[in-house]
């Protein structure tokens, strides 16, 4: 037995009525009905009190009810010395009863304080107090001590189970409410983990195209504050402003897929794939066996080759471009290789935040994955690699 075993209160959810099914419930209210009616006929059909004496009987009957009530409660409060207070009151009105010849409510009084105390006072409190009971039980039993005995021990015994069986129900119930806290927490987190994932393609998706925009609109500005004709110079605000709309559009493209992504709506990886690399005039080569990734691995795979073709286009434009996805046993490689651009990098290199690839491999390291990137042999080579 644990060294606070004695000193330590049944918990409250076994004292409580919560977790009971309304069988036990009925069950209850029933042996309580039977009790009260027990006392009840003992005190005032058995005709031994009359006139100020059946009087009495009623006031004492009256306060050991109260008494009852108040004793739940305390116990329910574990507040010790009340409890054992009003524990003692109703000894007392027990004794009472056998004084004046009521022996039938005595002993329903020891037996139901016997078991009560056992089961809601702490195990150092509540075998005194329920020996005490018993011993006024057996005090009053004519029966042979055989019997008595037997009837004294089956009433401790019966005790006892009561207080494991509301023990066992009161773990049952905190287990319960453990299980449910840890749930509304698992809860919370994945709706917090959800938003995080919502902000990260909200912005990788308007970063890229609004730093883009960024650089048309800087070089409108520009070019309009320098030029003294802007008619002879209308043809190039005109591209630098289509150019906008444009990248407008491919923002606002890239989001809507992007939520639809986030609902589950997206088309498979390797369409996406194909055709990013027919608009970009990319080689496209897919091994292993087609299957449907989660939503987090495909958008990772997604956004890591739309970031690494576009500063193909920004750094190393006319650059051959072959992209490779290789579907392995529970993980998805994607690898974008390019021969290194002929071409000049344009106004296009210097627009975006510098985030691009190093918010990819954020992206990926959030999902236990890897993204490497870092100049090849010919040109530069972007390496993804997420478990899927």
């Amino acid at each position: 037995m644990p060294p606070n075993a004695l000193t330590s209160w049944p918990l409250r959810e076994s004292l409580s009525k919560e977790g009971l099914s309304e069988t036990r419930l009925l069950i209850g209210r029933g042996v309580r009905v039977v009790a009260v009616g027990g006392l009840l006929w003992a005190t005032f059909g058995s005709g031994t009190f009359s006139g100020w004496g059946l009087a009495a009987a009623g006031a004492v009957l009256v306060v050991t009810v109260l008494a009852f009530r108040g004793f739940f409660r305390m116990t329910l409060e574990r507040r010790l010395w009340p409890s054992i207070g009003l524990f003692a009151v109703l000894e007392a009105a027990a004794f009472g009863f056998f004084l004046v010849g009521a022996r039938v409510p005595a002993i329903v009084l020891w037996c139901a304080c016997a078991l009560t105390a056992m089961e809601r006072l702490p195990l150092g409190a509540a075998m005194p107090c329920s020996a005490l009971a018993l011993g006024g039980f057996v005090t009053v039993n004519h029966d042979n001590w055989m019997t008595t005995a037997v009837t004294a021990g089956g009433l401790a015994l019966a005790g006892y189970v009561v207080r494991l069986d509301a023990e066992a129900r009161g773990n049952a119930q905190r287990l319960l409410a453990q299980e449910r806290a840890a749930r509304s927490a698992e809860a919370e987190t994945a709706a917090l983990a959800e938003r995080g994932r919502i902000a990260r393609e909200i912005h990788d998706v308007l970063a890229h195209s609004l730093s883009a925009q960024l650089v048309h609109l800087e070089a409108v500005r520009q070019l309009i504050q320098r030029s003294s004709d802007l008619e002879a110079d209308r043809e190039q605000l005109l591209e630098r402003v289509v150019a906008c709309r444009g990248m407008a559009r491919e923002g606002l493209d890239g989001t809507r897929e992007a939520l639809s992504a986030l609902r589950g709506e997206m088309v498979p990886v390797d369409d996406f794939l194909r055709h990013l690399t027919a608009a970009e005039g990319a080689q496209l080569d897919i091994v292993g066996e087609r299957r449907t990734l989660s939503a987090e691995a495909g958008l990772a795979v997604r956004r890591v080759a739309q970031e690494a073709l576009t500063n193909v286009r920004k750094h190393a434009p006319g650059a051959q471009v072959r992209v490779r996805l290789e579907y392995a046993e529970g993980n998805v490689d994607l690898e974008v290789r390019d021969s290194g651009g002929r071409g000049t990098p344009g106004e296009l290199a210097q627009s975006g935040s510098g985030y691009g690839l190093l918010g990819m491999r954020e992206r990926a390291e959030l999902l236990g994955g890897t993204l490497e990137s870092a100049p090849d042999e010919e040109g530069f080579v972007v390496r993804l690699w997420v478990p899927a």
